[in-house]
């Protein structure tokens, strides 16, 4: 050891040990300076703006979260519609940090425009991995209407306010609850998810393009494209769009003629 300790030229080692400190100073120095000079100033309105955003990071509107929205916001990358689940007077708040003009939105809830569940006839029973886009990968999922839902439960499991419920396979959406934050279309693989007027008083639970016989054999409670609804409705409100009623609530008086004059029931009051 004592050799060892003698062998060692301590000024060469003195003098590697001195370098390694003025290098390990300059790149410290180094690196508080570049970190200074490419800092990337955060626009301060975008905190403001994430302050009064609803919070509930749901994805609704495309990006990761609130935050990301906000920035989008600030960067003319997005739009304040697009976010149903911030109240309008918390919108119009962004709206006055952004510098832009804003009307208050009509409040407006999802609705499932389907409501066969187990009035719906089969192709096959299925059997593997939960939610409907594992489904729809074996012949656009089990259901025979090629329009309806699939029952896979997505809409429910990716609510987050707890505003979709099931019963008997058919998917309902309290409107009471829900912010319509757009989480639950996005991520239903057949599109049967809309969005209405709260004020309104009925809806459409049928999306197939089928009519008459083809329809009443996918399910026992499908629109048949009759048209009586259309026909009676004192207000003019309803046209038929490929054999499906489409409701014009600018005009619907709620006067639930339609839903007395549906055979099938297709359309619901709300």
């Amino acid at each position: 050891m004592y050799n060892l300790l003698n062998s060692i030229n301590w000024t060469t080692f003195g003098l590697v040990l001195g370098i390694v400190a003025v290098l390990a100073v300059v790149f410290a120095v180094l690196i508080v300076l570049v970190s200074k000079l490419c800092k990337v100033e955060e626009d301060e309105r975008i905190g403001a703006i994430a302050e009064n955003l609803a919070g509930a990071n749901c994805g609704g509107c495309g990006f990761a979260g609130c935050s990301d929205f906000a920035k989008a916001l600030v960067e003319g990358k997005a739009k304040l519609s697009s976010c149903g689940a911030t109240a309008s007077e918390n919108k119009a708040q962004i709206a006055k940090i952004l510098d832009i003009p804003y009307s208050a939105e009509e409040q407006t809830f999802a609705v499932i425009k389907c409501a066969g569940g187990l009035n719906s006839a089969l192709k096959y029973e299925y059997i593997g991995n939960d939610g409907c886009a594992n489904q729809m990968v074996y012949m656009g999922g089990q259901k025979k209407c090629p329009e309806g839902c699939i029952g896979g439960g997505t809409c429910l499991s990716s609510c987050t306010h707890g505003a979709v419920t099931c019963k008997d396979g058919v998917y309902i959406v309290d409107k009471v609850i829900c912010v319509a934050c757009g989480v639950c279309a996005k991520n239903c693989p057949k599109k049967l998810i809309s969005f209405i007027p709260k004020t309104a008083k009925v809806y459409v639970a049928c999306s197939t393009a089928c009519k008459g016989k083809d329809a009443i054999s996918n399910c026992k409670v499908s629109c048949i494209g009759c048209g009586l609804c259309a026909k009676n409705c004192p207000e003019n409100a309803i046209e038929m769009v490929n054999n499906i009623p489409v409701i014009d609530y600018t005009k619907c008086s709620g006067c639930l003629t339609c839903v007395s004059k549906c055979p099938r029931k297709s359309i619901k009051e709300i």
